[in-house]
């Protein structure tokens, strides 16, 4: 029983195809106060180049808005058309600091999880209206560390806002004694000030939130090892996962074959349909081995590798049928066939000791009735 209760502990490491189908869903790893930082840094950044021009633009605005002349609002349509040059002063104005943290917004869930949109992510969930389930998440462990996160970015933001308000204090006593300009001057520096200071407390609670949402999210990702062997199971039952490992299997074995080519010591062929490659090794004690078989193109690959490394080519038509249909890859051919491959390999030998070899013909090759094939 302990057994079997550790077995169901997700101990095993997400698979690929689990963290695939999980992006499917959009889940992957966020951090909302990495996102916070990064829109905080994008403000305090953009209000450093930008701040003059936005305090001049909205200076001049404001300077256009207050003062007063009657001819202008004489007719409503003058005054609703000087409301529409207002609106659009004021919108140029702004567009340079809303592009700037629009890309900020999108740059923190990228840095972290990816780009990812799912559909799914979107529907409703009735699950989530189950008073039980509820309970569960308001008293399990993430609502803990948001809680902890909370109240320390609570007491991290007071003391930071206490500190630039207690150096600030002089400056914002005497703003309404300054002129409107001077006086959103001030306060744009200060505003950048208190973003840079809110940017350092968010680093601290970043630099927490960030590792522990890497954890969490591959804690909920790891699997079971049944788990991991059902979809073992289902990836290997799958017809184009099949198809992919036979063909990769079937790669690997020609390549396999093609690389014993060159120490083959004779290729038999049919001639053009089959080659069979044939070593034999005088020292041992066993049997002449089939180390590559081939048809149509690949018979044609291996006559090629033979020719290109100087390995002799026989053509024997039903010796080749013979041995490609009996004979399996890297094992030694069936003994009804010995008396025929002895002869093609002593013709072999006899060529490369320079000698003059005994002409063999076709009907001096003995194939058994039963290991003959019919094949072309």
């Amino acid at each position: 029983m302990a057994e079997n209760d550790t077995s169901q502990e997700k101990t095993e490491e997400p698979t690929e195809r689990r963290l695939s189908e999980a992006r499917q869903k959009g889940q992957v790893p966020r951090s909302r106060e990495l996102n916070t930082l990064l829109s905080l840094l994008g403000a305090s950044i953009a209000m450093i180049f930008l701040g003059q021009i936005l305090v001049t633009r909205l200076a001049e605005m404001m300077r256009q808005s207050i003062s007063f002349e009657s001819d202008r609002f004489k007719l409503g349509v003058q005054m609703y058309e000087q409301i529409q040059v207002e609106i659009g002063f004021a919108l140029l104005t702004v567009i340079p600091l809303m592009i700037i943290l629009t890309i900020v917004s999108f740059a923190g869930p990228i840095s972290m999880g990816g780009w990812t949109f799912s559909a799914e992510s979107l529907q409703p969930k009735l699950d989530k209206l189950d008073p039980i389930k509820g309970l569960k998440r308001m008293f399990g462990l993430q609502s803990l560390v948001e809680l902890l996160k909370a109240v320390l970015k609570f007491l991290l933001v007071g003391v930071a806002a206490v500190i630039i308000l207690f150096y600030q204090a002089d400056t914002l006593t005497h703003l309404g004694a300054m002129t409107y300009a001077v006086a959103l001057a001030t306060f744009g520096e200060v505003a950048v000030w208190s973003f840079l200071g809110f940017c350092s407390v968010m680093i601290l609670v970043a630099c927490v939130d960030v590792p522990y949402q890497l954890w969490s999210f591959k804690s909920q990702m790891k699997m079971t090892r049944q788990e991991v062997k059902d979809e073992m199971k289902d990836s290997e039952g799958r017809p184009e996962i099949k198809s992919k490992i036979k063909s990769l299997q079937r790669r690997m074995s020609e390549g396999r074959m093609m690389n014993a080519v060159p120490d083959a010591d004779v290729i038999i062929t049919n001639p053009t349909h089959y080659a069979v490659a044939i070593k034999y090794d005088q020292n041992g004690l066993g049997a002449p081995r089939l180390v590559a078989k081939g048809r149509d193109h690949l018979a044609l690959r291996i006559r090629e590798i033979a020719e290109e490394n100087a390995v002799h080519i026989f053509e024997a038509p039903p010796l080749a049928r013979a041995l490609f249909a009996a004979v399996e890859v890297n094992h030694e051919i069936p003994a009804g066939l010995y008396r025929s491959v002895a002869k093609v390999l002593a013709y072999v030998y006899q060529l490369n000791e320079r000698r003059r070899p005994v002409p063999i013909k076709i009907s001096d090759l003995d194939i058994p009735e039963h290991l003959r094939s019919e094949a072309p």
